[in-house]
């Protein structure tokens, strides 16, 4: 009897641990784990299409969908992504090489610079760095805060939206919380474009 006592005492101890450690490691750590992964590294948990307003694929999140053609010369329509060698064709990713003593790479930053700043409306110094700069992909499709901020106004004329519309758009696709303090704020010109075209259809 006591064996027998021994016995199920033991194998209720087994019981507990194997539903202690069921919820633990079956349900607790998946879902801390998908809970992380959706705040640090959203697109490789979710995937990173953008669907347009009718739920079809729109666009990536991760690449600069830019209506430029062969001129090199973004649409005035639209917020406009860092300059890119490649002309933001996805097929053919890469930098343009040019290093920082390069008189070739102050040549293309100056002229950029002249374009943005008589396009804008602004002065040069007003100019932000990453808006004369290409990424290291040439299909990168964010900006900061302020290259995005000085589009403003020509995007809402040329759109017929009001600037406080304009610059809320802005705002809602503007980068906080942990994915802004494990970098730098910034905003996602794709996603951006997609919810500005919305807005002009919606008119």
């Amino acid at each position: 009897m006591k064996n027998l006592t021994g016995y199920l005492r033991q194998a209720g101890t087994a019981m507990r641990f194997l539903i202690l450690a069921t919820v633990i490691l079956g349900l607790i750590y998946p879902l801390a784990i998908f809970g992380i992964g959706q705040a640090i590294a959203p697109y490789q948990v979710n995937g990173s299409i953008i669907k347009d307003t009718g739920g079809k694929p729109a666009a990536s999140a991760l690449l600069a969908q830019v209506s430029a053609g062969d001129t090199g010369i973004q649409d005035p329509k639209w917020f406009h992504a860092r300059p890119s060698a490649v002309k933001w064709d996805p097929a053919s990713s890469s930098s343009s090489n040019l290093g920082p003593n390069d008189p070739k790479l102050l040549e293309a930053v100056t002229a950029n610079r002249s374009a943005i700043a008589e396009a804008e409306g602004i002065s040069g110094a007003e100019v932000p760095a990453d808006a004369v700069t290409a990424s290291g992909s040439g299909l990168d499709p964010d900006i900061s805060p302020a290259y995005a901020k000085i589009q403003v106004a020509r995007v809402a004329a040329a759109s017929g939206l009001s600037l406080e519309s304009v610059q809320a758009m802005v705002d809602r696709h503007t980068s906080s919380g942990l994915e802004a303090f494990l970098g730098e704020p910034s905003v996602n010109v794709t996603a951006l474009n997609l919810a500005l075209a919305a807005a002009v259809q919606s008119k």
